[in-house]
């Protein structure tokens, strides 16, 4: 099964598309499109989407000169216009399923987007202790600035994939097939850590679809913490916890965290 790949930019078409569900998957911060590869055979019974998120790849022109408050705000009209787009192409309102910084688009898209659910797996918002004194953004740009690249991606990968630790960090480094495209990213992810430092979570959420939220035992305490706040600021939602996984379970577990995607979608959206 092959996935439909969307540039920032392009528009939907309706011979792109079957008869199943449009289910638009929405990549992380230091994940590329390539992050849901593993996950999407598990989707079979949905017609999978996965856009590239500006400032990955191909850029939209204004990409480098955005400035850090409007990132999110930016990527956010992204999926809205995509989801626009595949609705006028399929008449079918697609769900989308995000993760990390991924899964926090998702879910201000819906805020005023026509989606028939939201799945979002540790959704890239701060507890509230934990934004008031974030300052890795600053610390990641005054590396990149120095032109030391790899040391600044390093502090993201130490602070928010490995937070307790991994040993000999620069060989594991070293061995990640996707490093190399990390470091080539380091500005894009200094300007996402600064959206998410500066996003703060609202009591309510105005997301009327149903949603699920899904976490990790294994991953960085405040992601979970996270989870369950954005989770309780949904109007409807689901919590979901799988054991022995962290922050990448998507890719990590595909065919578990797919199955509880498909059975929430099946149970509370009603979907076939």
């Amino acid at each position: 099964m092959q996935p439909i790949r969307f540039e920032p930019g392009a528009e939907p078409s309706d011979e792109r598309f079957g008869d199943d569900t449009p289910l638009l998957c929405c990549h992380g911060g230091m994940a590329p499109p390539a992050f849901w590869d593993p996950v999407v055979p598990h989707l079979g019974d949905y017609e999978v989407v996965v856009p590239e998120r500006p400032g990955f790849g191909t850029c939209l022109d204004d990409a480098e000169t955005t400035p850090a408050e409007a990132v999110l705000e930016r990527e956010v009209e992204c999926v809205r216009e995509l989801v626009d787009g595949i609705r006028a192409a399929t008449g079918r309102d697609p769900v989308l399923f995000g993760h990390s910084y991924g899964a926090l688009t998702a879910l201000e898209a819906a805020t005023d987007a026509r989606v028939a659910a939201v799945a979002a797996y540790e959704p890239a918002v701060l507890p509230e202790a934990n934004r008031t004194e974030a300052n890795l953004s600053e610390r990641m740009a005054a590396l990149v600035e120095a032109g030391q690249r790899r040391e600044a991606v390093k502090r993201y990968v130490e602070q928010v994939l490995h937070p307790d630790g991994i040993d000999d960090l620069d060989a594991w480094l070293d061995e990640w097939p996707v490093w190399p495209d990390c470091v080539a990213l380091a500005e894009e992810v200094v300007r996402m850590n600064r959206a998410v430092e500066q996003y703060r979570l609202p009591a309510r959420l105005d997301v009327d679809a149903p949603a699920v939220v899904l976490a990790g035992t294994d991953g960085p305490d405040f992601l979970r913490e996270s989870a369950r706040n954005v989770h309780d600021a949904l109007p409807t939602s689901r919590f979901v916890e799988f054991d022995a996984l962290g922050h990448g379970g998507p890719g990590d577990d595909p065919e578990r965290v797919a199955a509880a995607v498909d059975a929430f979608l099946r149970d509370r959206a009603g979907l076939p």
